[in-house]
């Protein structure tokens, strides 16, 4: 049994520790620094061990990115209905800026998601999130037409994934993200909020 190995039986390293340092390199040194040599050397295990968890370096990341999205980014998303006198579009601005914030203080961290997004597994990130968004988002639009939230939803998503990739390739500012998805949210509820008058008003 080598020096490694016989550490690892005194005290068997958690995955924990090794997603932590994963998630360091990730926000550190960047996506393309993440290999699993350094990984193992850095959380004093052997290339075994970490291989006995995950099957390769895709799904290491994205188990680091899903403990990171955890803690950070959906635990404590905000779920209150909107308030009578709240427009929609404040109510849907609300809930992005409490989404986006984690992000925007960890700008490595949402090109990291970017990135692994379109890895194999990477739809398990997407659904992550929309577990947790998606029901924040109704709340924010309760009794708003089924039709007009299916059209908000694919205008959106396009959006925000279109931002995302001008973001990860360095064409805007993270702080870019949410004022352009506010201007949007604006530009469209506006039309709605107006026909619905027109129709209580005719």
């Amino acid at each position: 049994m080598g020096k490694v190995e016989a550490a690892e039986a005194g005290s068997r390293q958690p995955d924990g520790r090794i997603l932590d340092i994963v998630v360091e390199m990730l926000e550190t040194d960047g996506y393309d620094a993440v290999a699993l040599r350094e990984v193992a050397r850095r959380a004093r295990t052997s290339l075994a061990t970490i291989y006995k968890r995950w099957a390769n370096r895709d799904e290491l990341i994205l188990a680091a990115l899903q403990a990171w999205m955890t803690e950070n980014r959906y635990s404590r998303m905000p779920r209150p209905a909107r308030a009578p006198d709240e427009s929609m579009s404040d109510g849907l601005t609300r809930l992005f800026r409490a989404i986006f914030e984690p992000w925007e203080q960890h700008p490595a961290m949402l090109a990291a998601f970017y990135r692994a997004r379109s890895s194999p597994g990477g739809q398990a990130l997407l659904h992550q999130g929309l577990d947790v968004v998606v029901p924040a988002g109704m709340e924010v639009l309760a009794g708003v037409d089924e039709r007009f939230i299916a059209d908000l939803d694919a205008v959106m998503s396009s959006l925000v994934y279109g931002l995302l990739g001008r973001f990860t390739a360095g064409e805007i500012a993270i702080t870019d993200i949410v004022p352009a998805l506010e201007r949007a949210v604006y530009w469209m509820t506006s039309g709605y909020d107006a026909t619905a008058r027109a129709r209580l008003e005719g």
